[in-house]
């Protein structure tokens, strides 16, 4: 339930929140313009600019009553009643002060002027001109004359406070941290309950948060408190919420930065935030600071050729190795920083006593999988076909990151569709479609663009059911994808080691596609672009890095610290990259004719399943498995399924299964996964 507090006109001031002052960028604003507008759209002034000999002309005639001399030379003349209409005419309304403006020649030689005047009126009997002389009263004039001034003081204000919050939040805050900070009062809390899956992470993790809620139970004992933790794995495994939930469970302060935040084009700013941030931590301790992608300020140093933004990159690093050096052990500050690139960062950040620990974020397995679509299922409205193990299975290498995008396409399909619920079919579709890419099922193809499709796709079909190691097939597709015309769906092994038998059964299957085209069909065409890129970079990591090679075994050329990235020098010689060559060569060429080899012996079951896909255009292993037969090789996912499907049968016997059966039969299934 919701509660209605923030509405509640009662109640101005809401707790955990601060009451912003007044914003004087607004009151600037309106000064501003109220000056502006007075000066451009005043209206016309009450006195009528005239000549000094026009004025002349008028005192000469009796025309004006009397004169005002002030000493900064304006001379202002009053006009007669009865000479109004005379001198001002049909504009008499738009001066109601009668009077008329003039630069004067000078106060001296007016006055001289003047005085010859009255003696010669006085001399003629008329009534002499009254002259007064006054300071200059006109102070619009003055504050016009100083308007941009004025201008200029407030505008420099404005900047100096932070109003300017469109081009950085002011020139004094340029310098400043931009860390988002999470504190107790935080609605968005974070804690272990919100991450489904990590199990290994959040256990390394929970130690964390025992030092800061309890730091007394290790400094007692001698121990120091950790000040850095590294998160490291693939995108989208959950290293930030991981991050975040440490900070809502430990309940500190938790100040949140991009590794970009820190460099800008202005020299020295970088190395500026990271002192205010560092500050700012200690001022809250204990408290935590968290740099997202931190190899983007923290890459090794002296390896790059470029100048300028790189230079200041590396003084943003340096200040932060000073800053971390300088976190008293026991201060109550740990940093926790992510990264998908350690093997970039440099050796000085990773040293003991500044990231102390490294935590390895790994994709999920089968059983995290599963708990992490329980998190993103629950705000979907699902109907009884939906299995979440039959999903987890499907969608291994799989972040946590894919599987909430695998969610929400699944209830976009439903929703497109016009269904009810989000059902099987739609999560079916959503996998399908995140893997391969959309359907382009309005793309018009020829018969024979259609007949050499199928016969690539059976190719990778056949000679992937015949291998052992090569990974089993679920489904196989001509209905263009993406960017690909087709497209087949296997369920690989997750495997921690990989042996040379798997990764030539793998090259075959994938050249097998290159194969049928050649075979039946005595041409070859663009299609196989991406399967050949994939197998020339497979055969190569084989000889250069895992040391596969037979002229050259037990070599591996790997640059695990990123010290040949620009690539002006190589591990190996000029002699040795032909040797390379040769072995690659050799290598794709030998799974080739063994590809042909397994094709022409299963020539006439090849056929089928490429009839049968020009026929229906999707096919899966079932249809493969009536057409070829049953695999001739027992593959390890097909054993740990029997093994579960024996254990079932087992426990439905005994009418109930037993905690550490399901237990067991969750383990073995972290394997039998389809990518």
């Amino acid at each position: 339930m919701q509660s209605n507090q923030g509405n509640n006109p009662n109640n101005p001031q809401q707790p955990g929140k601060k009451r912003r002052g007044p914003n004087l960028a607004w009151l600037y604003m309106a000064i501003i313009a109220v000056l502006l507008g007075s000066y451009f759209f005043a209206d016309t002034p009450v006195k009528k600019d005239i000549s000094y000999t026009q004025l002349q002309s008028y005192i000469d005639n009796g025309v004006v009553s009397s004169v005002t001399v002030y000493e900064n030379g304006m001379l202002k003349a009053v006009v007669r009643e009865d000479q109004i209409g005379v001198v001002f005419g049909t504009e008499a309304e738009k001066h109601p002060d009668k009077a008329l403006a003039v630069v004067g020649p000078g106060t001296e030689e007016f006055n001289k002027y003047m005085t010859t005047v009255n003696e010669a009126r006085k001399a003629a009997g008329q009534q002499a001109i009254d002259v007064q002389f006054e300071r200059s009263r006109d102070y619009w004039l003055y504050v016009l004359n100083f308007l941009p001034f004025v201008l200029f003081i407030l505008f420099f204000v404005w900047m100096s406070r932070g109003a300017a919050g469109s081009i950085g939040g002011g020139i004094f805050s340029v310098g400043k941290a931009k860390a988002e900070v999470f504190d107790k009062d935080n609605k968005n809390k974070v804690t272990f309950k919100d991450v489904a899956g990590l199990a290994g992470a959040k256990q390394e993790v929970e130690e964390i948060v025992s030092f800061l809620k309890n730091p007394k139970k290790y400094t007692a004992l001698g121990g120091k408190i950790p000040k850095g933790v590294l998160l490291v794995g693939p995108p989208g495994t959950g290293k930030t919420l991981l991050a975040k939930a440490v900070a809502g469970e430990a309940d500190v302060p938790f100040f949140s930065m991009s590794g970009s935040d820190f460099v800008e084009m202005f020299v020295g700013v970088g190395a500026s935030r990271v002192r205010d941030l560092f500050r700012q931590a200690k001022e809250k301790a204990p408290s935590i600071i968290f740099i997202d992608e931190i190899d983007a300020v923290g890459r090794a140093r002296g390896k790059s050729v470029m100048t300028g933004g790189n230079d200041e990159r590396e003084s943003t690093l340096n200040q932060l190795l000073t800053e971390m050096d300088g976190v008293g052990t026991n201060s109550g500050v740990i940093i926790l920083a992510a990264t998908n690139r350690a093997d970039v960062l440099d050796s000085a950040l990773l040293r003991a006593g500044r990231f102390d620990r490294q935590i390895h974020v790994e994709l999920p397995d089968l059983q995290e999988r599963k708990e992490i679509f329980g998190v993103h299922l629950k705000p979907l409205k699902l109907d009884e076909t939906v299995d979440v193990n039959l999903l987890a299975k499907q969608t291994p290498g799989f972040s946590g990151a894919d599987i909430a995008n695998v969610c929400n396409e699944a209830a976009l399909i439903a929703a497109r569709n016009n269904h009810e619920s989000v059902g099987r079919q739609d999560f079916m579709d959503a996998v399908d479609r995140i893997i391969g890419g959309l359907e382009r099922k309005t793309k018009i193809m020829t018969d024979e663009e259609k007949r050499s499709i199928a016969c690539h796709e059976a190719g990778h079909a056949t000679v992937s059911w015949m291998l052992r190691y090569a990974n089993p097939l679920v489904k196989v597709t001509i209905v263009p994808r993406g960017m690909a015309l087709g497209a087949a769906w296997y369920l690989p092994e997750e495997r921690q080691i990989t042996n040379r038998e798997h990764l030539l059964d793998e090259i075959c299957a994938t050249l097998a596609g290159r194969a049928a085209e050649e075979e039946f069909l005595h041409q070859t065409g663009t299609g196989a672009l991406n399967d050949l890129e994939k197998v020339t970079k497979q055969a190569y990591a084989m000889i250069a890095y895992y040391g596969m090679g037979r002229t050259m075994p037990n070599l591996s050329y790997y640059d695990s610290q990123g010290r040949y990235d620009y690539g002006f020098s190589k591990p190996y010689s000029e002699k040795t990259a032909e040797k390379m060559d040769e072995e690659v060569e050799q290598l794709i060429a030998e799974q080739m004719e063994r590809a042909k080899r397994i094709l022409a012996e299963n020539a006439e079951g090849h056929h089928a399943v490429a009839d049968l896909l020009v026929e229906r255009e999707v096919i899966t292993s079932e249809d493969v498995e009536r057409i070829l037969g049953p695999r001739p090789w027992k593959s390890r996912q097909d054993e740990i399924i029997e093994d579960n499907a024996a254990a079932s049968a087992a426990s439905d016997v005994a009418g109930e299964a037993s905690e550490p059966e399901e237990a067991l039969t969750i383990e073995n299934n972290e394997n039998t996964t389809i990518a």
